[in-house]
């Protein structure tokens, strides 16, 4: 008897799921999707910091190579110097990142010229979540941001 149900049961649960993929997958609204992904704290120093953000897009920094703070994540620590020149951030480089092991040595190899490359564009520490990075993102705008900060003063 208990054969007989368990049959039944087992497909609808499959067909369950496979609404629910199908509905997720073409049905979920676009400002929920993981592209438009934003870990907490950045929300965080966004609100926090967004006239400083703005002034740094406007080019109020002054010249010179600022270290920013070493920000600890999940995954290890990260830190990046900032070099401005005519008052635009002219150069990042990434002075540590975690190198424990070879899957963070991937992600980071892959994601942080990414930030760079985004940051120096945007000239802002908001750069676009890089898939699998998001330790990185938060380690990576984290010490920017504190460089930009320092480079305003």
């Amino acid at each position: 008897m208990r054969k007989k149900l368990m049959a039944p049961a087992v497909g609808l649960l499959a067909l369950g799921a496979a609404l629910a993929d199908i509905y997720l997958l073409f049905f979920k609204p676009a400002s929920e999707t993981k592209a438009n992904y934003q870990p907490q704290s950045e929300l965080a120093l966004t609100n926090e910091s967004s006239s400083s953000m703005n002034e740094d897009q406007a080019g109020n920094l002054v010249d010179g190579t600022y270290t920013g703070q070493v920000v600890t994540t999940n995954r290890g620590d990260y830190q990046v110097q900032l070099t401005v020149s005519n008052g635009q951030m002219s150069a990042i480089d990434v002075l540590a990142y975690p190198q424990d092991n070879p899957n963070s040595v991937r992600i980071n190899e892959n994601a942080l010229p990414q930030y760079t490359s985004q940051a120096l564009t945007n000239q802002s520490s908001q750069v676009e979540l890089v898939s699998g990075a998001s330790e990185a993102l938060k380690g990576f705008t984290g010490s920017l941001q504190d460089a930009i900060t320092q480079a305003q003063s």
